[in-house]
């Protein structure tokens, strides 16, 4: 039997929320109902993606009601990494250089999501369950029989190109550029193309589950809020025949053959589900009066550290928005950051830089190296009118993390890599006139 699903995709809306969510009638047990005799056969199996004894408002689990148990599988064999990198990441010494890279192609040889993965750089000990990888995925096949789990992290993909379906234990998402999906840490899936060759970023994030930041004077609303948050609906996939699933466990992937399809699960309640964000629904909080605010207005989600205010990694975008600052300087001023920035580009231009950096491309300025609007754009934006501007046709984003990111060598080596980028800011000649 083909996929068991609604003609059209459904969601339940709300972050953090514990949903229940069925694709027969009657799956889930009522009342005392025990999980002893599962309606339809079907065998109880939990999933929890926090210690069984973390408080209750951070705690994540849910329930699967599911055509057969996981723990059904071969054992699993090791196969190659391919141009995936985990943390720790040690193969060159990190710079702290500008760096910038155009965007890398499209595949010619059919590649699936998983063979498509090409990790950039990183931070942290995935042992240790701290810091985050990056990754830019590039693909041009859906992975039709093969399936995806990640022990090591949580997935946050961001699309640049072409739609993905992402086929999950718990349901279908479908997500586009200029929204993002979020899949735990452990829950299967696999990845379809909905428009052919797609390319896109992925922060890989080992530690703390990301959540939405705290507002703080801000108040009860701004930014994301959690009502355009969707997760999906139940849905199962009752085929059998030849089947792999790639575990990635402490850094390497391995391998197991299944004669069923793993997303077998008729219907499951709990609050540990992957989910969707549209980035159009983002409330921008901005300057009206002087000054540059903090690009910590624009966090979307964070995964906080040991260290309180201060992130594991921060996800940050920023999209079409209307400057309205008077007495200052528009574009980001020249900073050195106690947060290391890896950014990247979904669509259009981004406002601080006037050439150079193309949609699908990406840039890490590291712990306190300098960096800041380019010399074109300083001449212009030092000149420009102060009235009300719309910053529109963009949408750019950063995955800000307070670890050094530590490029790979691939990223360091790759034909992609501007050696000339630090020229952009050789126009800034001095000014001074005592």
């Amino acid at each position: 039997m083909d996929t068991v699903n609604t003609t059209e995709l459904e969601y339940q809306s709300g972050f953090g929320n514990r949903f229940a969510s069925e694709a027969l009638p009657n799956t889930l047990p009522r009342g005392q109902n025990s999980p002893q005799k599962v309606a339809y056969g079907l065998y109880a199996e939990g999933i929890s993606g926090t210690a069984f004894t973390a408080p209750r408002a951070e705690n994540r689990s849910t329930w699967f009601y599911r055509i057969q148990p996981s723990a059904k599988h071969p054992p699993f064999r090791q196969i190659g990494n391919g141009l995936l990198r985990t943390a720790p990441f040690d193969e060159v010494a990190p710079t702290p250089n500008q760096l910038r890279w155009d965007p890398l192609p499209l595949p010619d040889a059919p590649t699936d999501f998983i063979d498509g993965l090409i990790t950039m750089g990183g931070n942290g000990d995935v042992a240790g369950h701290s810091g985050a990888a990056i990754h830019i995925y590039s693909a041009n096949k859906s992975m039709d029989d093969r399936f995806l789990q990640n022990g090591d992290g949580e997935l946050l993909l961001v699309p640049q190109q072409g739609r993905l379906a992402l086929h999950t234990e718990l349901g279908v998402v479908a997500v586009a550029p200029g929204e993002i999906a979020v899949v735990p840490r452990g829950i299967k899936f696999r990845v379809v193309l909905l428009d052919g060759p797609s390319r896109g970023y992925v922060c890989e994030n080992y530690g703390q589950m990301l959540r939405l930041p705290e507002l703080g004077p801000i108040g009860a609303h701004g930014l994301a809020n959690p009502r355009d948050f969707l997760s999906p609906v139940a849905s199962y996939e009752e085929r059998t025949g030849a089947f792999e699933l790639v575990f990635k466990f402490q850094g390497n992937l391995w391998a197991t053959e299944l004669d069923r399809s793993p997303l077998d699960v008729v219907g499951w309640h709990g609050n540990y589900v992957p989910y969707k964000y549209d980035l159009a629904n983002f409330m921008v909080i901005n300057t009206v009066s002087f000054d540059h605010a903090d690009p910590s207005i624009f966090t979307v989600l964070t995964s906080p550290s040991g260290h309180p205010g201060t992130a594991n990694v921060d996800f940050v975008i920023f999209p079409p928005r209307w400057s309205v600052a008077e007495h200052t300087f528009r574009p980001p001023w020249f900073h050195r950051n106690y947060m290391s920035e890896f950014m990247g580009l979904i669509a259009g231009a981004y406002d601080a830089k006037a050439e150079g950096f193309r949609p699908g491309g990406a840039s890490l300025h590291n712990c306190m190296a300098a960096h800041g609007s380019d010399a074109d754009t300083f001449s212009t934006a030092s000149q420009a009118d102060l009235s009300p501007q719309k910053i529109s046709d963009t949408m750019a984003f950063m995955f800000e993390t307070k670890f050094a990111v530590r490029p790979t060598k691939f990223a360091l080596e790759c034909p992609q890599l501007q050696a000339d980028y630090y020229k952009c800011w050789d126009g800034l000649n001095a000014r001074f006139r005592p």
